[in-house]
């Protein structure tokens, strides 16, 4: 049988967990994945995080030591066909930058962080490609090494998520520490993690749910332990959890534990795995949890998928938030016009065309009004701070600061304070992407009333230089002050802006 070259692909997600670092990848064949490697790592990020100081140094040095292994792995690949992923210690240490910087030298491709609720959405996606497509609701759960997520969807679309500070690793911090295992820890274990899951008792409860489904490594080794021992012939329930405790107290010390179908690096965090499950059963009062073998890394690669075959979430979350934000969607189309017009002009030049600086570009045109559902006043701040906070379902944490920074710098000031930390290439293609939102929305100040000519551009290291039809700018003298006004603004950027 033939298959396309491009039916070939092959296509790799890495998921940097707070407790194990996993790598798949996989050819797509047809429409459908195959998998060709699978890898994991236990790395344990988060142990020993502070609050103030961040990551610890040796877990940083087993990171960097499991990344360069993997990173052998993904030479060659296609950029756009590769995803990293950092999930909850990367979004909560302070020292994650410096971190990635190292990470991305020794992967060869960079970290994309994203938030709990984005983390969410991928386990239920990659779980559910495992499932049968089946009529009714249903709950996922996910217990991490800093988090854990909770997904209520029906068929391949998640209706509520939630992440919380719940994870196997951070719990072993809190009440293990001290490597004993008695039933005051426990207690205390239980006790916190059945106040965090307070929150989301009632909204889910009222949703509802026809079965419940486990991913991951505490859900894979309790399943496991349960069924070797006998505490259960299918799935996961409590009664068998209250026993598989009494086992594990048996033992009082972690580091003397041992349990049939768990592996050694495993069972360091496993009592407080097992503390945060037992606290799940009791607060949202769940029958049983059977495991699946999805998880965040097979959602990644699905989601890759939707990309490679123009079938992006990411579009759908801008049209999204435009409806939900009631921006003039024929405005925005024609900035984005015009802001494609000016970039395929100077991509090459001003070298703003590596991977994802042209839909940052498309995205931000779609967007740079939300702000005006808050107040015209100061809109592009607006605009900005809700593109930063607000979920957007397929974006990244690096995604949605880009766009914040575009939005925050299309209008009056450029953002210099924005970009001032960033490395000297990440900085010019901001602020050159946040001059070609400028101009295409200059442009389009009568908001469709008259036709609007665009001008040719050419761009040189620090200079624009725009060219319309012979006589337009007399013709139009507004757009000419705009243009002066303009002029003065990017010098202050040091950017010299000419037009005839």
């Amino acid at each position: 049988m033939e298959h396309s070259v491009q039916s070939q692909q092959v296509l790799a997600a890495v998921d940097l967990g707070s407790n194990s670092f996993h790598m798949v990848m996989a050819r797509l064949i047809n429409g459908q994945l195959q998998i060709i490697d699978q890898r994991g790592e236990k790395v344990q990020l988060a142990a020993g995080l502070h609050p103030i100081n961040g990551m610890a140094d040796d877990a940083q040095e087993r990171a960097l030591a499991c990344l360069e292994r993997f990173g052998q792995h993904l030479r060659g690949l296609d950029p756009h066909l590769v995803t990293i992923l950092g999930t909850n210690t990367l979004r909560a240490a302070r020292n994650s930058y410096g971190f990635m910087q190292k990470a991305k030298k020794v992967l060869g491709f960079p970290i994309e962080v994203i938030s709990g609720i984005e983390e969410a959405r991928l386990v239920y996606l990659g779980v559910a490609h495992t499932l049968a497509d089946d009529d009714g609701k249903r709950l996922v759960i996910d217990i991490g090494g800093g988090s854990t997520e909770f997904i209520i969807g029906e068929r391949f679309a998640p209706l509520k998520m939630e992440s919380l500070g719940l994870g196997c690793v951070t719990y072993t911090d809190r009440f293990f520490a001290d490597g004993e295992l008695t039933e005051k820890a426990f207690s205390q274990a239980i006790a916190a993690a059945r106040r965090e899951l307070l929150s989301i008792k009632v909204p889910y409860q009222r949703l509802g749910w026809q079965n419940v489904v486990g991913s991951s490594g505490t859900m894979r080794a309790t399943n496991r332990v349960l069924m070797n021992y006998g505490l259960s012939e299918e799935g996961i329930n409590l009664k068998a959890l209250y026993a598989l405790k009494k086992i594990v107290l048996q033992t009082k010390t972690i580091d003397k534990l041992e349990l049939q179908g768990v592996k050694e690096q495993r069972l360091e965090v496993f009592p407080a795995g097992l503390a945060v499950l037992i606290a799940i059963f009791e607060v949202l009062e769940i029958d049983s949890i059977t495991y699946s073998d999805g998880a965040l890394r097979e959602g990644a690669l699905y989601d890759l998928i939707g990309r490679v075959n123009h079938e992006d979430v990411r579009e759908k979350t801008v049209k999204a938030m435009q409806s939900r934000f009631v921006v003039d969607a024929a405005q925005a189309l024609n900035v984005k016009n015009t802001a494609m017009y000016l970039y395929d002009q100077v991509a090459d030049r001003w070298k703003v065309n590596e991977p994802g600086c042209k839909d940052a570009l498309r995205w931000a045109a779609d967007l740079h009004e939300v702000g005006l559902a808050i107040a015209h006043s100061a809109y592009h701040k607006h605009s900005a701070y809700l593109v930063q906070f607000c979920d957007m379902p397929g974006f990244t944490k690096q995604n949605q600061e880009t766009l914040a920074i575009l939005l925050r710098g299309h209008r009056k000031k450029l953002p210099i304070q924005d970009v001032v930390n960033m490395s000297k290439r990440g900085a010019k293609t901001h602020l050159r992407l946040s001059i070609l939102l400028r101009l295409a929305v200059l442009l389009h100040f009568g908001r469709g009333v008259e036709e609007v000519v665009e001008p040719t551009i050419k761009a040189f290291k620090y200079s624009i230089k725009l060219t319309f039809p012979e006589g337009y700018l007399e013709n139009n003298p507004m757009t000419r002050m705009d243009l002066e006004r303009e002029k003065n603004l990017l010098e202050e950027g040091l950017y010299d802006l000419t037009f005839q």
